[in-house]
């Protein structure tokens, strides 16, 4: 099984990409949003850990966005308790799809959290910042003062984009993403 792990900025459209595939894909983001939504353990670890902040389950991510807000440190605690969760759901798609020729991991914290291996195809999405930010100020209550706070925990774009062994240009037009992924997809096969 070939595993695909999709690098870049917040915004560029790497789930976007990831779908494009046509492969199945692990999506991190969505698994935190059901774990949020559905998991009461998380919701009872979260609020020890965080009694100020997150108050009712289902957990809103209102909620998680104003703790993160009020002390860089509740990140941590966060993703302390969210992540080793995520590598559980990770590990599950991975067995359930190890039939598979190829499978697409979208997660944001991939090469920070050390879940790439050695062998993983790195694509970088690489957009202008000007369509990332028009993309995120359409986003429902979203913050850019979160997104400066996520973009000091990741490592740096161009370190990302060095280790990626192709790059995909978005321009978010469905044929121009189609032809880049049909050409990686000849060169790994």
């Amino acid at each position: 099984m070939i595993r695909i792990g999709i690098l870049g900025d917040i915004g560029s459209g790497k789930s976007f990409v990831a779908k494009s595939f046509g492969y199945p894909v692990f999506n991190a983001d969505n698994e935190v949003g059901k774990l949020y939504k559905k998991n009461r353990k998380i919701f009872f670890k979260l609020n020890k850990a965080l009694p100020k902040y997150i108050t009712q389950f289902p957990i809103k991510k209102q909620e998680v966005t104003r703790s993160i807000l009020a002390n860089k440190n509740n990140l941590r605690k966060i993703i302390k308790i969210i992540h080793p969760e995520v590598r559980t759901k990770m590990n599950i798609f991975i067995k359930k799809n190890k039939k598979k020729k190829l499978i697409i991991l979208d997660i944001p914290l991939l090469l920070e959290n050390k879940i790439n291996r050695k062998k993983d195809i790195l694509i970088f999405v690489e957009s202008k910042k000007v369509e990332i930010t028009k993309r995120l100020k359409k986003r429902k209550n979203f913050d850019f003062k979160i997104l400066n706070k996520f973009r000091k925990i990741q490592l740096s774009l161009d370190y990302k984009k060095k280790k990626s062994k192709f790059i995909i240009k978005n321009n978010f037009t469905n044929g121009f993403i189609k032809k880049q992924i049909k050409y990686i997809l000849k060169q790994i096969h």
